[in-house]
């Protein structure tokens, strides 16, 4: 028999540094925010996302992030969020902040990708169902679609936040000029932008290469980074080879190709600078990201409890 959870009554007791506002907005998102992105789906232990999850709103996470096709496999890291919905979090429900997306594959045929009418809207309804909710805080276009008219993904989330399935949107990895005229669509219909997520790290420095985050900045826009620690190299994970049950052994997401004896060069350096200052290289990665002007939130994934503690240590 499963116990029943109450969220820790100090979950709020930092508030102070917990949290940031999100562009001009009236929301709040805590600096570290926890993805679902792997960890969460069916070929994972339920009990260990419980647990994370747990953990995560016991110290002031109130933002998860999914989108359709996390898991593996496609859709199940949101049905594992509609179970904690079920036997946790529904009493805390306007205590969270709950994303979701669609924009890669999630079902064969014309209609399962990319950023027509058709699929976001049938995305949508179908990842409500798997979360048990009635709407989602955040619903992002989870890439730039170069075939299909703009104006069509961005009425699209228009007519979402309008009929009630979302409060707010958000684009994921779009180009500048598209970024540039989201923001002008929406603001016009009254549906302003909310947020940016984009990929930034120590490694990968394109949204402010790309004037993207200034562009954020300057027209109050949120940003929040995902693969903050470049899917672990921003770790201590491969500094001396690489682990058996790494990512990078499997090669799905990381090649071994890309540990170069450069970057690891680099990535030593770097993490003697984070041992000299007291931190590890995981917190320091994750720091230089929330000093950047603009930043709202990172994005972590959690493989344990103990990583998640580890990462909010950045939030000190």
């Amino acid at each position: 028999m499963k116990t029943i959870y109450t969220a820790s009554p100090t979950r709020y007791d930092k508030s102070d540094i917990m949290y940031r506002r999100c562009g001009k907005s009236g929301v709040l998102l805590p600096k570290v925010s926890l993805g679902f992105w792997h960890n969460f789906g069916a070929v994972d232990p339920y009990q260990r996302s419980r647990d994370i999850t747990h953990y995560a709103f016991d110290h002031g996470i109130t933002h998860f992030d999914l989108a359709n096709n996390y898991g593996p496999p496609y859709g199940t890291a949101e049905e594992t969020m509609g179970q904690l919905m079920k036997e946790d979090f529904g009493r805390y429900r306007d205590e969270l902040f709950i994303s979701s997306k669609a924009g890669y594959d999630m079902w064969e045929g014309p209609y399962g990708n990319w950023g027509s009418r058709k699929y976001l809207i049938a995305s949508l309804d179908q990842s409500l169902r798997r979360m048990n909710l009635d709407y989602v805080d955040l619903f992002y276009s989870h890439r730039y679609d170069p075939n299909t008219p703009l104006e069509e993904t961005l009425q699209a989330l228009v007519d979402i936040v309008r009929s009630g399935k979302a409060l707010y949107v958000g684009i994921s990895r779009w180009p500048l000029e598209a970024l540039k005229t989201a923001d002008e669509y929406l603001r016009s219909r009254d549906v302003p932008l909310l947020i940016y997520q984009g990929k930034l790290n120590m490694l990968d420095r394109e949204p402010i290469d790309e004037h993207i985050l200034d562009y954020c900045v300057e027209h109050g826009i949120g940003f929040i980074s995902f693969s903050p620690l470049a899917q672990g190299l921003l770790t201590d994970r491969y500094l001396h080879g690489i682990p058996d049950d790494s990512r990078m052994s499997k090669g799905k997401f990381l090649k071994e190709s890309m540990l170069t004896a450069d970057l690891l060069q680099y990535l030593n350096q770097l993490n003697d600078e984070a041992t000299a200052c007291g931190q590890t290289l995981a917190e320091k990665a994750l720091r230089w990201i929330l000093d950047q002007k603009g930043v709202t939130s990172v994005l972590v994934g959690a493989s344990s409890v103990a990583q998640l503690e580890k990462n909010l240590k950045c939030v000190e």
